[in-house]
């Protein structure tokens, strides 16, 4: 009898020790962006939500975004994992500087075109390994790679607000039903604040306060979802922003820069996009390089690059789209062209190393560690430690699974999984006692 239940004791525990299958381990992923929200947002306003997120899943003290600190290339970034140069999507706007082409912002959302370079997103690798993903207003999700398309897209409208609260609960209600009901394993959803708050009040504004206790709530109103639709052992959830924000200096305080009072843009250059907050790019007309570079070299409060020569640490350089002159303006000050355009009150767009552009990490979740605080990492660095979640092998990237692999409760199976074997293994232990 004591030799029988050896043999049985010993099967039990060799099964246990191996890894279950893949489709058995893997848990689903809520991937969540919200625009702007800036690394100590959360620091001046009562957040209870995302207070309790500290306790029951992890944090990064900040995630440092890539240069450039725009929402479409940092978003692109994040579901890459690749740098600016290598994606390709220099820019909100679409444009051509050959045929002075450009397209707003939420127009460039659904043109193929600017976002299809070679580099795929995770959606699609995803896809491509047999997994079912979506995008709720999430940058990049409305256009076809290769001539692939994100399995379900939503995809915002112009002029469409985002700051409805109800909206936002709705939004959540229907991807809990995509999970719980139609078994997606991605989904990535945006929200568009507290990026417009930011830009129209600045982030000093008591109404930024108030949309980030709205934002609060939202994420207590999601963990309820997950409880509701039963996904609390089988979904992780990232929450996290493309990039932060400043306070504009505007008249009479400072000087505002207008690049035209340093040369001749309409002689001396054949496109510009300079009118965008802290980052402006220009094509010199032939033979005019050197001198529209001259020229902004004497602008205060800038710093203009040749392409060829941008530092290292920008991942710029090597971007085919980028036009041969990139000014980056001093923290704080916008460029304008010809005469003062700017409205804004709060912006991005500046050097990624500005304290005031870092941007927020939390996540939760079975595979997730709770209580734990990580030390900032690089946004390129989220895209292999959601390939890890998904038990997908990643595209090529830039980043790398052993800046955020700590994150993790383990590095393999899920804590479900752990925790039966760990429970099972107890009982055979007791019952193996007893018997003997």
């Amino acid at each position: 009898m004591r030799m029988e239940l050896l043999l049985v004791f010993t099967a039990v525990v060799c099964a246990a020790g191996k890894p279950l299958s893949k489709a058995a381990e893997r848990n689903k992923l809520l991937l969540i962006s919200f625009d702007g929200f800036r690394w100590d947002y959360d620091q001046d306003v009562d957040t209870p939500h995302l207070d309790q997120l500290v306790e029951d899943g992890v944090k990064a003290k900040y995630v440092t975004p890539p240069m450039l600190t725009m929402t479409s290339p940092s978003h692109f970034t994040t579901i890459t994992g690749r740098w600016v140069e290598d994606h390709e999507v220099v820019h909100n706007m679409m444009f051509n500087a050959k045929t002075n082409l450009k397209v707003t912002h939420k127009k460039t959302l659904i043109r193929s075109e600017w976002w299809d370079n070679g580099v795929l997103p995770l959606w699609i690798t995803a896809q491509n390994q047999g997994l079912k993903t979506a995008s709720f207003y999430y940058p990049g999700g409305a256009a076809n790679y290769s001539g692939q398309a994100v399995n379900r897209v939503l995809v915002t409208e112009a002029g469409h607000p985002d700051d409805n609260e109800t909206e936002w609960r709705q939004n959540i209600d229907k991807v809990m039903s995509w999970f719980s009901d139609e078994d997606f394993d991605l989904v990535t959803l945006y929200y568009g604040e507290p990026d417009n708050v930011g830009h129209a009040k600045g982030p000093d504004h008591p109404d930024r306060k108030k949309i980030i206790q709205q934002i609060d709530r939202t994420i207590g109103y999601l963990r309820e979802a997950i409880n509701l639709h039963n996904l609390n052992d089988s979904l992780n959830v990232i929450i996290t922003s493309d990039h932060g924000m400043t306070t504009v200096k505007k008249r009479p305080q400072v000087d505002e820069i207008i690049l035209n009072k340093y040369l001749n843009l309409l002689k001396l250059t054949s496109f510009e996009i300079l009118d965008y907050g802290g980052f402006g790019i220009l094509t010199p007309r032939p033979g005019m390089e050197q001198e529209v570079f001259d020229a902004l070299s004497k602008a205060p409060n800038l710093t203009v690059y040749k392409k060829d020569k941008l530092p290292e640490s920008f991942h710029l350089a090597k971007s085919k789209r980028l036009p041969p002159i990139v000014v980056v303006a001093d923290l704080g000050f916008n460029l304008n062209s010809r005469f003062i355009v700017y409205v804004n009150k709060g912006d991005h767009g500046y050097h990624s190393g500005e304290m005031d552009m870092k941007a927020i990490f939390r996540a939760f979740g079975p595979d997730f560690k709770q209580n734990f605080v990580s030390e900032p990492f690089d946004s390129i660095h989220v895209y292999p430690l959601m390939c890890k979640l998904l038990q997908i092998e990643p595209a090529p990237h830039n980043g790398s699974l052993a800046v955020t692999e700590n994150l993790l409760l383990h590095s393999s199976g899920s804590q479900r999984t752990q925790l039966s074997v760990a429970l099972l293994l107890s009982m055979l232990i007791f019952m193996f006692t007893v018997l003997l």
